[in-house]
């Protein structure tokens, strides 16, 4: 019978990402016939295999069958953390979801920013959404302190210096308003202006909208992700509130990513 790594059998099932894998085997959480998993380890079809309690696939005629995968989409309100490992033990999205499996998130918010954020079982899918090759569009909302302009406008769709090796990929700036503040408003906005900004950029880096509007001499006060791929997020969800996909949303965010692959 054909072996395969441990790690890789739990990201292809959709537990976790290898590297949690790897941490799961590390501490003794992952059982294969009863006995506990060395890091390293290869396994069989006809093993079974328990991870954290529960246990992964189900064996149909000598092969593992992939169990249907959990993939919710969550409402994200301000104050949530999106890792599930946070030091400062706020609250985070999966205690806030309580899904009855093990689930975890498809990339992260920041605490501070809110918005449309995924929550699966499958690896292999958060890793597609997440790679940078497949340069799946995420959409934001923001306001900012500071008057955004059209030269902002060519400079994001050109490419800005983050502190990183290479400048962010082109961007698609909208304005959508700017005004003058009023006096009582300055604590928040001390530049005397604010802008209603849509964002939309194919990277997901650490703190990327927040770096890229601070590129440009504004600051972020607000942050909302509105989309990411073909999914928006609908008027009717509620903060703090998720609901699976649909199978058509489904589909149409599976299939976009094969046609991104593809292209």
């Amino acid at each position: 019978m054909e072996e395969i790594r441990l790690n890789k059998y739990l990201s292809e099932m959709g537990i976790c990402s290898r590297r949690e894998a790897d941490r799961l085997i590390e501490a003794g959480k992952v059982l294969v016939d009863g006995q506990t998993a060395p890091m390293g380890m290869k396994i069989t079809p006809d093993q079974k295999v328990v991870c954290d309690g529960k246990t992964v696939g189900m064996v149909e005629n000598g092969r593992r069958k992939k169990p249907k995968p959990v993939l919710l989409m969550v409402n994200k309100p301000r104050g949530i953390v999106s890792t599930t490992s946070d030091k400062d033990r706020a609250k985070n999205i999966v205690e806030l979801v309580k899904y009855p499996e093990r689930v975890y998130p498809v990339g992260r918010l920041d605490k501070d920013t809110e918005g449309l954020l995924l929550i699966t079982d499958d690896g292999a899918l958060a890793h597609e959404l997440l790679s940078p090759k497949k340069h799946v569009d995420k959409t934001y909302y923001a306001i900012t302190d500071g008057r955004m302009t059209e030269e902002d406008v060519k400079r994001f769709a050109e490419g800005l210096d983050i502190g990183e090796k290479n400048p962010t990929m082109p961007a698609k700036l909208e304005i959508l308003s700017t005004r003058k503040v009023e006096e009582v408003e300055l604590g928040q906005y001390p530049t005397g202006w604010c802008s209603e900004i849509q964002l939309t950029d194919k990277e997901g880096k650490f703190h990327q909208v927040k770096r890229m509007t601070e590129a440009a001499g504004k600051k972020v006060v607000y942050l909302k992700r509105i989309s990411m791929g073909i999914l928006t997020l609908p008027d009717d969800l509620e903060k703090g509130e998720c609901r699976p996909l649909t199978a058509g949303e489904e589909k149409r965010l599976k299939d976009s990513i094969v046609k991104k692959q593809v292209e």
